[in-house]
């Protein structure tokens, strides 16, 4: 039975986009939060609030003050209104493909805030890549980027990697790696080999867990399903509940997508744990990984 309109909550991610957007275009004016709020009708509190994505119904006169103080042209300025108008939406999914440039921003701030991350992958994911596999990776995806961006991506890829090794309460991250994502070659022998045992390496933290969906398997549920990433989220440290769980699916060369709708998350961990109960052990993961290393070794 599916969820009723009126129990959906509002999409929290709209706000987020534009919490971020406000504050990049804010910071890059060289204003405070104090100094900005004396020159709207905002409150610092109320700011900070739009910001961090925490005003459920951000008021579009808000929106327009505050783009027009920081001297954002008319054109962002309606993407920014549209996304104040979507934050009231109760929508199971949302499309960010063409209201901001580095929407995948979006995703990075969902991260860095999520206490858990399930996902299932057909490549290895970017928390778990080597500095030469990530250049690779994002090389074979970016041939036409200048080179100063392209090292760019690479050091916020591996930035990310902190949060997994980080003292004060790291990622928990549970992997569901499909086997054919040890054997697409990226990069060379040598690089895979080295991906490889950096995998055994993360899978030995107490908070990451690896495991193998081999080819044998074969399909769950009986669908070609694709990646797809699980992140929830912790309490609010003053007592609130947490932000409701969500389901990203990294659309490149088209949009991301991200899907919020209760039942739509169930459904997609249901279809992991589907996933989970067909893989490999962890002990067997890793003999597999150390194994298929030495495969990559004797190429030469």
């Amino acid at each position: 039975m599916g969820t009723k309109r009126d129990e959906i909550p509002t999409s929290t991610l709209p706000r987020r986009q534009l919490g971020r957007f406000l504050r990049d275009a804010r910071t890059a004016a060289g204003l405070t939060i104090v100094r900005a709020s004396g020159l709207t009708d905002l409150s610092p509190a109320g700011l900070q609030r739009i910001e961090s994505g925490r005003v459920q119904k951000v008021r579009k006169q808000d929106v327009r003050a505050l783009c027009e103080l920081y001297h954002i042209g008319a054109r962002d300025t309606r993407r920014a209104v549209t996304l104040a108008e979507q934050a009231r939406e109760r929508s199971w999914y949302h499309d960010f493909g063409n209201l901001f440039d580095e929407t995948f921003g979006l995703y990075l701030d969902l991260e860095s805030a999520a206490q858990q991350m399930i996902c299932y992958n057909e490549h290895i994911p970017g928390l778990l890549q080597t500095d030469d596999y990530a250049e690779a990776m994002i090389g074979a995806c970016h041939d036409r980027v200048p080179e100063e961006e392209l090292e760019q991506r690479l050091e916020l890829r591996l930035k990310r990697q902190s949060l997994l090794t980080r003292k004060k309460l790291p990622l928990i991250l549970d992997v569901l790696l499909h086997e054919s994502a040890l054997y697409r070659l990226v990069g060379g022998a040598d690089l895979m080999a080295a991906q490889l045992r950096h995998l055994d390496k993360f899978a030995a933290l107490p908070n990451v867990t690896l495991r193998v969906h081999p080819y044998r398997a074969g399909l769950t549920w009986g669908i070609l399903h694709g990646p797809f990433v699980i992140l929830s989220f912790r309490p609010d440290p003053k007592g609130g509940s947490s932000e409701p769980s969500i389901v990203y699916r990294e659309g490149a060369p088209s949009s991301d997508i991200y899907i919020e709708r209760p039942d739509e998350v169930d459904r997609y961990t249901e279809l992991s744990a589907a996933i989970r109960a067909m893989a490999l052990t962890e002990s067997e993961t890793r003999d597999l990984l150390r194994q298929v290393a030495k495969e990559y070794d004797h190429e030469h």
